[in-house]
């Protein structure tokens, strides 16, 4: 049986979850990812809220959708990051920025994140996909000279920090899933190890696997499932594009999406260059069942043509494995 296909909210979050459940269902899909901002699930209500957990539900069933995972990867930028500036205060909920003190930001935004546990469990999702954070994506040239203690200190930093998060998740059943992306403590195949590796690969974290990331920076996403499967717990469906002509570099040169000039960008899923078909296979043969959500990133598309058309690539391309070789027809009874 092929797997659920749901869309992620994010992109859609300037509309009411209503309108958003209305437009998923009129497209095809399963069910919602939803996003914990817009107010499509919001931490603080599902707490503190009588009737706000079942408002959710009301609205998905409504349509006839699920929802296998909620994200808050906003919030859980500001764990780890250094420096925390202007651009954290654009996405941290108020009560999460406060008085804007860096230290006091990431304290506040690593209980949110617990919180965010609590409230997924009353929801009855077991995945809360996000980001991290990093002390050291800063130090990624490695110039000026950088030490390897500076960058040990950086895992060290986040398993300080995660740790205690995840003995929260740990005691409310929920499992949290690190999108491995840019600006994350890991962003790529190895970085993905170490990171593992520094919370002793407890299994409360795990990855949302999503291959535009790796694509763009030229990791094969099929390696990667095939090595990380056992950590992968839920799967983003976005793509990527490189245009890499000569004048462009995968580094994107300070330019915005969308932008003809940069060396790689975010396309509709289907129409850039990430190997879906085998991704699904591989998804198979590490015997990922969950959910394939849609994650719609393009500039230069309107969401109203792309998710319906990832939605059908999906159905496309998801290939249900095989319960006999094909050569078993050929042996003789």
């Amino acid at each position: 049986m092929a797997r659920p296909v749901t869309l992620f909210t994010g992109q859609w979050a300037d509309l009411p979850l209503e309108v958003v459940a209305e437009k998923a269902k009129a497209f095809g899909y399963d069910g919602l990812e939803l996003a914990c901002w817009g107010d499509h699930f919001e931490v603080d209500k599902a707490l503190e809220q009588d009737g706000y957990i079942q408002s959710r539900w009301d609205i998905l069933n409504k349509h006839g959708l699920t929802c296998y995972a909620i994200s808050n990867h906003l919030v859980g930028q500001l764990v780890c990051d250094d420096p925390i500036d202007e651009r954290h205060q654009a996405i941290a909920p108020p009560r999460v920025w406060g008085d804007g003190d860096r230290e006091g930001v990431r304290q506040r935004a690593a209980e949110e994140i617990k919180n965010t546990a609590r409230a997924a469990a009353q929801l009855g999702v077991k995945v809360v996909n996000g980001f991290t954070g990093s002390k050291i994506w800063r130090l990624l040239a490695m110039f000026p000279p950088t030490p390897p203690e500076m960058i040990e200190a950086g895992y060290q930093d986040f398993a300080a920090r995660w740790n205690p998060i995840l003995d929260v998740f740990d005691a409310v059943g929920v499992r949290f899933a690190l999108e491995v992306h840019p600006s994350e403590i890991a962003y790529d195949y190895w970085t993905t190890q170490r990171t593992l590796e520094a919370i002793g690969r407890r299994e409360a974290f795990g990855i949302n696997f999503d291959p535009s990331h790796l694509y763009w920076q030229m990791v094969d996403p099929v390696e990667f499932v095939h090595a990380y499967g056992d950590r992968i717990y839920h799967v983003h469906v976005k793509e990527s594009v490189r245009v890499l002509n000569g004048r462009n570099g995968i580094l994107g040169s300070h330019l915005l999406f969308g932008d003809a000039r940069r060396g790689w960008d975010f396309v509709s899923p289907g129409r850039g260059g990430v190997p879906f078909e085998r991704v699904f296979r591989a998804l198979n043969a590490v015997g990922y069942q969950g959910p394939l959500s849609v994650e719609w990133e393009d500039n230069g598309m309107n969401r109203e043509q792309g998710a319906p058309e990832a939605l059908a690539m999906v159905r496309r391309l998801d290939l249900t494995p095989s319960d006999v070789a094909f050569d078993a027809a050929f042996a003789r009874s």
